[in-house]
């Protein structure tokens, strides 16, 4: 032990009297560092864990292959190893003071920069200081084997230049320690995943940026330390004192070996995608802690209160401030400044009533009804349009789990997901007759993925608080029982009470599908949150909206739907020729949609449809009538349905409440703050104040007086994270 201390001693002294070995231990990684950070503007927020982690990961391949690869190599040439030939020690003690030395090199240096990323640009210090710690001596130890195992195989300083450049420089610009790792190109991330720079790198920013542990890096943990041991192991067999002593060329398949680790976790990964998932949500959470100041703009707050001129600061993907009338300078808040003058600023809008599983159109490729394919994109649809949250109402719950999973992790942009269960309805009740013409063995499936028909409340409780063990966000019962030319069976009153007594025993709000006014009064006799629908058929009673507002239940005319279903009716193309539904749409869907209604099966579909007793009108005064009587209004589309194409619906839904004399402040208020209510998130999304998520849009002009600027967006920020929409809907 004393040989191996006294060795590391010496080797510390000979270090610092290298003024070579301190310009590029310590001034070097510091030039690397401010570069970074005025690149990347580390100033305005969580960049300068990025910046940070680069050249923490640059400084350790530096000290790893140069620092003990090349020096080693320098060493034997220089006939400095031959000296110890003669002393009482063997080659073990010479590799572990190497890496000791490089440690303890490396250390000061790391500190050093931490120290300065907290002064200068506000890095909070690490809360997992300790997993920090270790995790980056365990990388400075396992490069500087590998440097040193490379030493060990070469015969001449040509060799090792050669074998360290093929080798560090893959690691240096396909870890994510130069370019960020997301903004590859696919097949270039799965290759990154065999590079052992790459976990260093995410293990070091997984642990500053999300405060985990070592444990929760055990597998890029466990790799450098057993690459530590390889190396140092086979170092000490291959190791020779002087460069007369030459190795054979196929002794280089060593080098294979010390990686093995890495190939083993790449092989993994390349499967299971686990790490690339990883470092794209490390580079989210980067995009949404930057810092922003949206200045001089018009604010609707989302409670109805208005804001004629002030701006807002976003901060770590929240309002951090909001001021009235002038703002402090965007450089003196360490913000971009995002320039708003003659816009108006509003909370992200809120779809209440979507289904995911249908386009809204016809399509001629299978490959639009998949789900895995059309759900994400019909999310990113959404968010491209302003509208940053969306409840499914009935859509395969496997599906729609798998989707709120993707996008509210971060995985894919897209809107937020809040999924409200499968259907209860009655046997042969609405919603199972679009299930009617499958084959067997397929219906049962679909069935049970998107419809839940209890025989018995007992049933009905039981099915509730599976619905709850699988996580949904809602309940949706439909009690609606059609009229002639097409009739349900109607849910029993008393099964709809059990399902509504044990939603609310499970803390999950119910909304119910109603068609006329009788079912808006049974509805709200069990004690529903929501109204979807209201009445096409008939007017509902006044004594109705009063209870809707002695409840507190809120009320959803689905307008959008309606105007869509009597547009096919027509024969009317107009629904799919809207700017925002041209720009979102999957163009193949529209062009089909459009040849199909043109065709002989689509006049068809008009007829059946005009059997079907639907009326805009009513849908239109009911809901005057809801808002004259102080009902909670909310925004949901019914997207899915014929010509409601999912993006841009509640911009459509808006419009429409207005044209039937609707303020259009009342009408942007049911689709952010009260629409936030309904999901039982108004505490963090729907309006535009101090602590709740920064979900904002951007408009041109000023939508309260002329509500159709809601289709003029200029700016989408989804929790803190401004939006490039011109990506967003070719998302792999």
């Amino acid at each position: 032990m004393n040989g191996y201390l006294a060795l590391a001693a010496i080797n510390l002294r000979l270090t610092f009297r290298d003024r070579t070995v301190i310009f590029f231990n310590y001034l070097f990684p510091l030039i690397f560092f401010f570069i970074f950070a005025q690149l990347f503007h580390a100033e305005q927020g969580g960049a300068i864990i990025q910046v940070l982690t680069m050249v923490l990961s640059i400084g350790i391949l530096g000290t790893g292959f140069f620092g003990a690869g090349i020096r080693s190599v320098q060493d034997r040439e220089a006939n400095i190893l031959r000296r110890f030939k003669v002393a009482p020690i063997s080659p073990a003690p010479m590799l572990v003071a190497s890496l000791l030395t490089g440690l303890l090199n490396f250390i000061p240096s790391a500190v050093l920069m931490a120290v300065l990323a907290h002064l200068m640009y506000g890095m909070a210090l690490p809360e997992r200081w300790i997993s920090l710690s270790i995790f980056v001596c365990l990388g400075v130890l396992a490069f500087r084997a590998m440097g040193l195992m490379i030493a060990s195989v070469v015969n001449s300083m040509q060799e090792s230049q050669i074998v360290i450049q093929l080798i560090y420089f893959p690691m240096l610009f396909l870890s994510g320690a130069t370019i960020p790792i997301s903004v590859m190109p696919n097949w270039v991330q799965i290759v990154a995943q065999f590079i052992p720079a790459t976990y260093l790198m995410n293990g070091m920013q997984s642990i500053l940026g999300r405060q985990e542990t070592l444990m929760e890096n055990a597998s890029g943990a466990g790799a450098l330390i057993l690459t530590t041991v390889l190396a140092t192991f086979l170092g000490v067999k291959l190791f020779r004192w002087e460069k007369e002593e030459k190795i054979r060329g196929s002794s280089k398949l060593w080098l294979i070996a010390i990686l093995a680790p890495f190939f083993v976790l790449g092989t993994y990964q390349a499967h299971s995608k686990e790490s690339v998932i990883k470092a794209r949500l490390l580079n989210r959470d980067l995009l949404r802690s930057r810092t922003m100041l949206i200045r001089n703009t018009r604010i609707f707050t989302g409670d109805g209160g208005v804001i004629e001129s002030g701006s807002v600061l976003v901060k770590n993907g929240k309002i951090e401030h909001i001021y009235q009338g002038p703002a402090p300078e965007a450089k003196a808040l360490r913000a971009e400044a995002v320039e708003a003058s003659g816009k108006t600023l509003l909370p992200g809008l809120i779809d209440v009533h979507v289904h995911l599983a249908s386009t809204g159109g016809l399509a001629d490729s299978a490959a639009d009804y998949q789900l895995d394919k059309t759900m994400p994109r019909a999310l990113a649809a959404y968010l491209y349009s302003g509208v940053t949250a969306v409840k499914s109402v009935g859509d395969p719950l496997d599906q729609i789990l798998k989707a709120r999973t993707l996008v509210n992790s971060g995985q894919r942009l897209g809107a937020e997901l809040f999924a409200c269960g499968p259907l209860f309805t009655a046997p042969g009740g609405h919603g199972t007759e679009y299930f009617r013409n499958m084959p067997e063995q397929y219906r049962k499936q679909a069935e049970e993925q998107s419809v839940r028909v209890p025989q018995t409340p007992d049933e009905a409780r039981r099915e509730v608080d599976e619905l709850k063990q699988r996580g949904v966000d809602g309940i949706k019962a439909i009690l609606e029982a059609g009229a002639a030319g097409m009739l349900f069976k109607r849910l029993d009153p008393d099964i709809l009470r059990a399902i509504a007594a044990q939603a609310h025993a499970q803390k999950l709000p119910i909304v119910v599908h109603t068609g006329d006014s009788r079912d808006v009064a049974d509805a709200l006799s069990v004690g529903a949150d929501g109204i979807e629908h209201g009445s096409t058929r008939d007017k509902i009673p006044d004594a109705l909206f009063a209870q809707m507002k002695a409840q507190g239940v809120t009320y959803d005319p689905t307008l959008t739907a309606i105007e869509g279903i009597q547009a096919v009716r027509s024969g009317s193309l107009e629904p799919l020729e809207r700017p925002l539904v041209l720009q979102v749409g999957p163009a193949m869907v529209i062009d089909s949609t459009k040849k199909f209604l043109q065709s002989d099966a689509g006049a068809k579909m008009r007829d059946q449809l005009k059997r079907y007793p639907i009326d805009l009108q009513f849908a239109r005064q009911n809901l005057v009538e809801a808002w004259r009587a102080g009902v909670l209004l909310v925004t949901g589309s019914d997207a899915g349905n014929p010509l409601t194409l999912h993006g841009p619906t509640i911009q459509r839904e808006v419009e429409l409440w207005v044209e039937a004399g609707i303020p259009s402040a009342v009408a942007l208020q049911a689709a952010t703050y009260n629409a936030a209510r309904l999901l039982g998130a108004g505490h963090r999304i729907g309006l535009v104040k101090e602590g709740y998520e920064a979900n904002l849009i951007l408009v041109d002009g000023n939508p309260i007086k002329e509500i159709k600027q809601i289709e003029s967006i200029r700016t989408v920020i989804l929790k803190g994270e401004q939006i490039g929409r011109s990506d967003l809907l070719d998302q792999q």
